[in-house]
């Protein structure tokens, strides 16, 4: 307003639901508008009009009955809606101020939720234009306060109290609306006069929109900060900031959260400028955006900074430039230069600064993540861009968002702070030590980095094709020392672990061979210990964010025909509580070579306390959504007692511990015969004069187990 000394109009209004304390908790409409004007120069009261208003719902609580005395009969007689209403209060307001000399008006209101709460919310959901005059106001609960500090907290005042505090009679038998505005009128008239002879000059600010900006890293105050969940995962800070319209929230001081793969999920913390705007934005608990409510608590000043600051020079430069749109492009090809990007947008969205509007992110040794963030001047611009959601960029698909200062932040933070191959993380949990059997480890751990990790295979490529692309370095690597990593659905990740004679020729593949192209894809080739294969080949997770919850509990292993190692066949005393199967497969005893001599060989033999954390599993960096346990698996192979107990037969002489390991097959069509079995393991060693005793056993658990084969091998 030009000037707030003029006159101030007392303004009170209520709503269909909660009122007084509670008043705009329960997202109800505004069914009745009072206003009075108060001349403060000649301290004389203009004409009292009171308006109902037409919600679009007639349905009134018990409560609002009983505090307003208003009926569903009386609020369908009512034609004006809030627009109208509105428009109706800044006409006659206007006219009355001309007719008195004045130029300007202040609202005056018992506290701030009427403006705050009610108000403006409702008018941002209805899409309605508020006068300015609904941007400052004069609280009369803190002014009374500053007259009178004795009178107790600000947040106890009422009406009733404060008249009584002053000794001024307050009005009662008058109608709902109009009862409260003259007790105001009064009130207001009394600090006017002496020996107060106040004068008001502190005005309550509504905030016009939200600025976006980076966060400033000093100390939040956790008084400050709400947590919301349940956001649409397409919201941006301005939804967020339209959801709490009506409440200050601090610049920059809107931080989505995101998941261990950098999406959105469905969280943000929320900065106010104080602790009377966050009280007010918890009572906003369960309210609507759109469809769907949204959960509000506390949270911290920590929490907020951990997720919102933190800023680098290069982001800190990239977000100086305020009052900007921000959209993030994710899957954007490695290759893909700056000019690329502009072209990709064209000139529908020119990008601020060209180029320096542009924020590639990258992992610390520099290669690119396929996300980058852009700037734009204003909001038609980032709607044109975002129009480009899903086209093509070379040969992959773009998506578009809107992001967010923290969010910049927040995924510059998470690239650039974890390591490419991250170790095995102490766990804060006690890792379960599980005994299986009495054998040397499967795959020998040490820190030695004597193995290479192939990243963006092609799913389709197989042994040979691995060993093509390795080329003339295929004679350094270890008999049967190429891992294949399976997802957690059993198919193929992409991933491949490879071990080679020493660290050195290992250090050697990996500069020669990195971003070396297997049919249409470039291969990254990293180098790695014994001890990081092993923890993602035992269901572990090795990505750049760390340990990720994983979808199951089962671990998915590599098949066992592609490790080599000396085995022994002895068992730990207590067999039966021992077989705890989908683990391992277990070790094959080796047979009496045929054709020439060659070392002795075993399959995946496993450690007697192998330690494993049976809440991890290997996921892909953008995994599927989750599914059930994957059925696909390795079985330690029990001995006959064991295999006995678990089918329920008497112990057969085909599953004595000098047979290896035994295979479980699912899925089998249920006409499938013995031949088809041994023919589908074509190539395996399996004992031939076991067929009689593989047919019975084959037959006899059919029914028990559901078209489920069993084959030693």
């Amino acid at each position: 307003m030009a000037s707030h000394s003029d006159t101030l109009v007392v303004f009170f209004g209520a709503t269909a639901g909660a009122n007084g304390g509670k008043l705009g908790s329960d997202e109800r409409e505004l069914i009745l508008l009072v206003w009075q004007i108060v001349d403060l120069h000649e301290k004389k009261v203009g004409k009292l009009q009171r308006r109902l208003v037409k919600p679009d719902s007639v349905d009134l609580t018990e409560q609002c009955k009983e505090e307003t005395r208003l009926t569903a009969e009386e609020l369908c007689k009512a034609e004006e809606p809030l627009e109208s209403i509105l428009q109706q209060f800044h006409q006659s307001v206007s006219a009355e101020l001309e007719s008195l000399g004045r130029s300007s008006y202040t609202l005056c209101v018992d506290g701030p939720l009427l403006i705050q709460q009610v108000l403006h919310p409702e008018a941002s959901k209805k899409n309605l234009v508020l006068p300015e005059c609904f941007y400052s106001f004069v609280d009369l609960r803190k002014e009374f306060h500053k007259c009178c500090p004795n009178a107790g907290t600000v947040k106890d005042l009422t009406l009733t109290s404060m008249l009584d505090y002053v000794c001024v009679p307050e009005v009662v038998d008058q109608e709902a609306g109009v009862r409260e505005v003259k007790n105001m009128v009064l009130l207001l008239l009394h600090l006017l006069a002496e020996p107060y002879n106040h004068t008001f000059s502190d005005y309550e600010v509504v905030n016009y929109k939200f600025e976006s900006g980076a966060c400033k890293t000093e100390a939040v105050d956790s008084e400050t900060v709400i947590r919301a969940r349940g956001l649409p995962w397409q919201s941006s800070d301005q939804d967020i900031a339209r959801f709490f319209k009506g409440l200050n929230i601090a610049k920059g001081g809107v931080a989505l959260c995101l998941n261990a793969q950098g999406r959105r999920n469905g969280e943000a913390l929320v900065r106010f400028i104080n602790s009377e705007h966050r009280d007010m934005a918890l009572d906003r608990h369960k309210h609507h955006m759109g469809s769907r409510y949204i959960e509000v608590y506390k949270a911290t000043g920590e929490e907020f900074l951990k997720i919102a600051g933190g800023t680098s020079n290069e982001v800190a430069q990239f977000l100086s430039k305020e009052n900007q749109m921000i959209i993030r492009m994710r899957g954007l090809p490695f290759t893909a230069t700056p000019q690329d990007v502009l072209g990709f947008l064209g000139p529908d969205s020119p990008v601020t600064d060209g180029m320096e509007g542009l924020l590639f992110v990258k992992y610390p040794d520099g290669r690119p993540t396929g996300d980058a963030f852009v700037l734009f001047a204003c909001e038609e611009y980032a709607q044109n861009a975002l129009k480009k959601h899903k086209q093509i960029l070379g040969k992959r698909y773009i998506e578009l968002f809107r992001s967010t200062a923290a969010e910049v932040q927040q995924v510059l933070n998470r690239y650039m702070s974890t390591p490419l191959i991250s170790t095995l993380p102490p766990s804060p949990a006690p890792i379960m030590s599980l005994p299986v059997m009495a054998t040397p480890p499967f795959i020998a751990t040490g820190s030695s980095r004597d193995c290479v990790r192939l990243r963006g295979l092609p799913y389709t490529a197989a042994i040979e094709e691995i060993l093509e692309f390795m080329g003339e370095h295929t004679i350094d690597i270890k008999p049967h020392g190429v891992h294949m990593v399976l997802n957690q659905q059993g198919r193929p990740s992409g991933d491949a672990f490879i071990q080679m004679r020493s660290a050195d020729r290992a250090f050697m593949v990996s500069q020669k061979c990195h971003k070396k192209m297997m049919k249409d894809r470039y291969v990254e080739v990293f180098q790695c210990s014994t001890e990081e294969m092993s923890f993602v080949l035992m269901g572990g997770t090795l990505n750049r964010s760390g340990l990720s919850p994983p979808p199951c509990k089962l671990p998915c292993l590599s098949p066992p025909a592609y490790a080599a190692f000396p085995a022994t066949t002895a068992m730990l005393p207590n067999e039966a509580t021992l077989y705890q199967p989908p683990l391992l497969a277990t070790p094959r005893t080796p047979q009496p070579p045929t054709h020439s001599p060659g070392p002795t060989l075993a399959y995946y033999s496993p450690h007697p306390q192998l330690y494993m954390n049976m809440n991890m599993n290997y996921t892909a960096y953008y995994p599927s959504p989750p599914v059930s346990p994957s059925t696909m698996g390795y079985f330690a192979a029990p001995p006959g007692s064991v295999a006995a107990a678990v089918a329920g037969q008497p112990t057969p002489t085909i599953l004595s511990p000098q047979h290896g390991a035994l295979v479980r097959m699912q899925g089998l069509p249920y006409n499938a015969g013995v031949k088809d079995i041994l023919s589908f393991f074509q190539g395996y060693q399996y004992v031939p004069e076991d067929y009689s005793s593989l047919v019975g056993v084959s037959d006899q658990g059919r029914s028990l187990i559901q078209s489920k084969e069993w084959l030693c091998l």
